[in-house]
This record gives C-alpha cells, structure tokens and sequence, in this order.
C-alpha cells in the first residue's frame, strides 16, 4: 500500500501580499482554478492510492477540511501544535500509519508544489516505488532546465534499477556553480519529495535522531481526535528538536537514492517563477485581472480587485491586494520576505491576515474600521452556525443583504430576513445561523472601545473552539 503524506505547512512569505501566514499559497489559486494543495491531491487521483495523510499548522485546520470537502476527497489531518520543520512531520505521519499494523510505502509531497506532467510524475513515482520496497529511502531530483541558485542540489551516483544512489546533497550554489552543475549533466534540483517505508524512515531516524523520535512518539500516543483531526500534544511536541528530513535523514543515510522527473515541476517560490508559468501576451507580459498594459515588456500583473495600470515599465512585477500592493523588480523577488519581517517587527497585521478572512462558517471582510466602529461584510455558508459567544467591549448591528439568518439572543431565536436588521448589545450572548440553501450575506457595524477578534467569548462551537 502507499500512502500520500501530504506536508502542508509553511508560510509562503516570498508570496506575499497574496500569501499570509493565516492563509498561505498552499491554500491559494494561484495558478489554476485550484488552489495547490487541491491539485496536490487531485494530481493522485489515476494511482491505486490510500487515502492521503495530510499534516498543517493548528491554525489551517478548516482551510484544509473546507478544500477537501469542496474537492470530495477524504483525508486524514494531523495538527502539529507548532511547525518543527520536515523531519518531525513525517515521524508523526510514519508512526501513524504502522498503527493499523502495516508498512505502508509513504510518498511525501508538498503542498504547494506545481507540477505539469501528471504522466511523468506518475512514472517516476511507480518507479520510486520499487525501490521503496527494497528499503531505500528515494528522493525526487528534478532534471534541471536552467542554472538555478534559489535550489538546492543532488549529485547521483552508482546507477540503481529505476534510479541512481545518492553521492551527496549540495546547498544552494552561487551562479558560476550552478552553471557548471548544469553543464556536468550529474546534478538535479532537490524537490523536497520523497518515497520511503514508514518502518525504513523511522529505522534511520533513531539510528541518526533517536531525541526527536522518541517525542514524535509520546506526542503522538497522547494525541486527541478532534471532530476530524488528530491534534498533537503540545506539552510534549514543544520539545522536539526542529529539522529538516534532509538534515536529519537523508544526509545522513546509507541507503539514500534518487529518482529522476522531468515533469514540469515548479515550487513557485517566488512571483517571478508565477511570470515564467503564466500565459503571456505578445510583449511577454502576464497580466490576471482587471489591467491596463501599455509599452511594458516582461511584467507580471495581478489585480485582485481594482483596476491597475502601468506604463513604460521592464521586468517588474506588481501584486495589488484588497489591503496591500507589492511592486518590486523580478530580480528582487526573492527579498520579498524582508517586507513581511518587517511588517511582524513594526506589529501590522498584513503580514498575517487577509481583509478577508475565511472561517470555518463561512467569511468576513473588513471593509471599513475607525477609532470606534468597525464595518464587516460576512458570508454564512448553508447550514452553517457561528459559535454562541459574547463580547466585554463592543456591540454589533447586523443588516440582513441576502438570505435569511437565524438569530440567537440572549434567551430568544428568530429569523431575520433581507432588508431586516437587529442589534447585539454589549455583553448580550448571541449566534448567527444560516437555516437556507443559499450563502447569507450581511453587513456587520461594532461599535465599542476595543473592536479586536480575541474580545470573543465561545460558549459553545460547532467547530470545537470553545
């Protein structure tokens, strides 16, 4: 059997304003009409698989059961308390399948990868799985098309069936290298992908790590199933050392190998890698949304929302969110991040969150905040309940746009309908419901002292944030 391990945490900070650490690229249509953990999951769909074991940060949990539900694929989820890099997320993945007492192979995948080929990346996957079955431990190397410095590196070596073993992992090379790594036609760009025996990664683990084995092992026996997760204890995962499979693992095995794909793969790290994969007009320009272009050659476009215009502009890119615009040229794409560290040390919370921010019930936007008021937009998916809650500082007007809403408050329920409105007062327990078919909309108007999302006081959720 094998079985999907499907890595989806990190922040994608190189994406931003697009991606953000509540709601990173992985879950973003970024390239497609998907976003990249859906394709990851779909681009399985044609191999004899078992369900995938998908592993995020506490905080993305409903993004990652919502994009599931909305694709009709059923997963497992495992919550890691805090991200600890590649090595532990996989000892937790590892552990949990040898419980129903199988050795399944796991193919280990990012979420957030593009890949072009399916038929290619099928092939060299069925062919990493043979040696999986010998007990090596099989990484991915992409045959490279360019002297690229933003990648790690494999160098192969003795020839295996299907594949080479492992010579060495290189760091990121300065450019002059990396064109002599082009050139030796011996290197390949390091995917972050792998195929392994649970039971074989877990061996080589305690031979190399035996510390963080021996906490991903107690964390994972004192986990608890919450509605469909498996959340980790945090007390005991705190401790893990954090590393990364290739440090802790890979590097250090005997029993390294390497498949090669030519599948048309892409970590789109950075937006100038979303211009080399978009479509583009007759001056090389990639432009998505609501654009003017005029005399501009080699620039990427990304309207959100408004209408965006440039003129007699080369090589740069400009990303225009509903509260933040990025326009850098493509050669410093990569200094991006700089901006988001920036922006958590000066405490601006676009760093973190969109305007519009998804929940578990639906959405809201921010569509106006001042000294005392704060205007939002929300959406309550059919069927869908806000947690019964209260507020210490503020009180919030709801105006009925669309649909019907199922009002709790204080010890009465009634429905409001469009064009209705009724008004929550500070400290009046409350919920919100959607009873119908169609999504609710409605405008919210706070009014009150302190307007923050922590003034909220769950008394009883659907979703288990009480």
């Amino acid at each position: 059997m094998i079985l999907p391990v499907i890595i989806a945490g990190g922040s994608g900070a190189r994406l931003w304003p697009m991606s953000r650490a509540l709601h990173p690229k992985q879950f973003l249509k970024i390239h497609g009409d998907n976003t990249l953990l859906q394709d990851t999951i779909l681009r399985l769909s044609n191999m004899e698989l078992a369900d995938p074991l998908v592993i995020c940060n506490d905080e993305h949990r409903f993004l990652v059961a919502e994009q599931m539900r909305e694709i009709q694929r059923r997963c497992q989820i495992i919550l890691e308390p805090e991200g600890k890099n590649t090595a532990p997320a996989i000892a937790l993945a590892a552990l949990k399948a040898l419980e129903k007492g199988q050795d399944p192979i796991l193919l280990v995948l990012a979420a957030d990868h593009v890949i072009s080929d399916t038929f290619a990346f099928e092939s060299s996957v069925n062919l990493a799985a043979e040696l999986a079955l010998i007990d090596q431990l099989v990484t991915f190397g992409i045959v490279p098309t360019t002297a690229e410095t933003g990648y790690g590196y494999i160098k192969k070596g003795g020839a295996l069936k299907g594949g080479f073993k492992v010579d060495k992992f290189v760091e990121k090379p300065d450019q002059k290298t990396a064109e002599e790594y082009l050139d030796s036609g011996e290197y390949f760009w390091n995917s972050g992908m792998f195929m392994f025996k649970a039971s074989c990664y877990l061996k080589e683990l305690k031979k190399h790590n035996s510390k963080m084995l021996d906490i991903c092992r107690e964390s994972l026996k004192t986990a608890a199933n919450d509605i469909d997760f498996i959340r980790i204890d945090v007390s005991i995962f705190s401790k893990c050392p954090a590393n990364s499979i290739d440090y802790a693992v890979m590097e250090q095995t005997d029993s390294a190998a390497m498949v090669s794909m030519d599948a048309g793969w892409s970590d789109i790290g950075s937006w100038s890698a979303i211009w080399e994969l978009a479509n583009k007009d007759k001056s090389n320009n990639s432009i998505i949304g609501n654009v003017i272009v005029e005399s501009s050659r080699n620039c990427l476009v990304l309207a959100e929302e408004r209408l965006v215009s440039i003129l007699g502009l080369e090589n740069i890119v400009v990303v225009d969110t509903k509260d933040a615009i990025l326009v850098a040229t493509k050669r410093d794409v990569q200094k991006v991040k700089n901006i988001v560290e920036s922006l958590k040390n000066n405490n601006q919370n676009e760093w973190k969150v969109h305007r519009e921010v998804c929940r578990p019930w639906g959405k809201f936007d921010s569509i106006d905040i001042g000294q005392r008021y704060q205007v939002k937009r929300i959406t309550v998916n059919p069927g869908a309940k806000i947690s019964v809650q209260m507020h210490h500082h503020r009180a919030e007007h709801w105006v009925v746009v669309s649909g019907t809403a199922q009002v709790r408050k204080g010890n009465t329920s009634f429905l409001v309908s469009e064009n209705e409105s009724t008004y929550i007062p500070i400290g009046e327990i409350h919920s919100l419901e959607n009873p119908g078919k169609l999504p609710l909309e409605l405008i919210e108007v706070q009014t009150g002292s302190y307007l923050g999302e922590d003034d909220i006081i769950r008394l009883e959720d659907d979703y288990g944030r009480v």
